[in-house]
């Protein structure tokens, strides 16, 4: 009797392994789907310290063009043409697509470095930086504007009202950054923060493919 109940623990616990293996594969391959592949999904990975912030793999530049939405400025009116302009309207030139909000302590530390960097690139590639404070619930629009203000950010910034934008995008936190191609393609996406250094580099990467 001893024997065959050591026998039925023996296949017991051999069951219980091949059920976590099995849910292991399935968490790995929810995230491979959501970092893609070849380029075309603009899923973002868990962050990583690397840096400044984590990367999502966008090896290729993605076959589509980024989700369009209408952004609704805050300041910088005068260089995109408009107070309210959708993406698609920004095409022609290479785009630094910085998604942020009033009460993010990452996007507050990240911010000076874009200024610095937007001064810098300003004749190679357009900083634009929208609001996503009351989709995340962290911040209103006051908030927003207060901090642009406080740490004297002066390049092109507002926000949207396309709820759908966060799930289109599979934006899983902020900050998160695109780098998009003048033809409106996605090149390469962020997840977390960045600094100046990172940003020439990806920018320079984009600019010379």
């Amino acid at each position: 009797m001893g024997q065959q109940f050591a026998a039925f623990r023996l296949v017991l616990m051999a069951m219980a392994a091949l059920v976590i293996l099995a849910t292991v594969a399935c968490s790995g391959n929810a995230s491979d789907s959501a970092t893609g592949s070849a380029g075309r999904s603009y899923g973002a990975s868990e962050p990583t310290q690397q840096d400044g912030g984590g990367e999502s793999e966008l090896p290729e530049p993605a076959a589509d063009t980024i989700y369009d939405f209408d952004i609704n400025f805050y300041q910088g009116q005068d260089i995109v043409g408009g107070d309210v302009v959708p993406v698609s309207g920004l095409r022609g030139q290479p785009i630094v697509l910085n998604f942020w909000a009033g009460l993010c302590p990452p996007c507050r530390a990240e911010m000076p470095e874009f200024q610095s960097f937007a001064e810098a690139y300003a004749d190679r590639a357009l900083v634009v930086g929208v609001d996503l404070g009351q989709i995340f619930s962290l911040g209103s629009q006051d908030d927003a504007t207060r901090l642009l203000a406080e740490l004297s950010v002066t390049y092109p910034a507002g926000y949207t009202d396309d709820g759908g934008l966060a799930r289109e995008l599979e934006i899983l936190g902020l900050p998160a950054t695109f780098f998009i191609n003048a033809d409106g393609s996605v090149h390469r996406q962020w997840q977390g923060p960045l600094n100046e250094a990172k940003l020439a580099e990806i920018t320079d990467e984009m600019l010379n493919q």
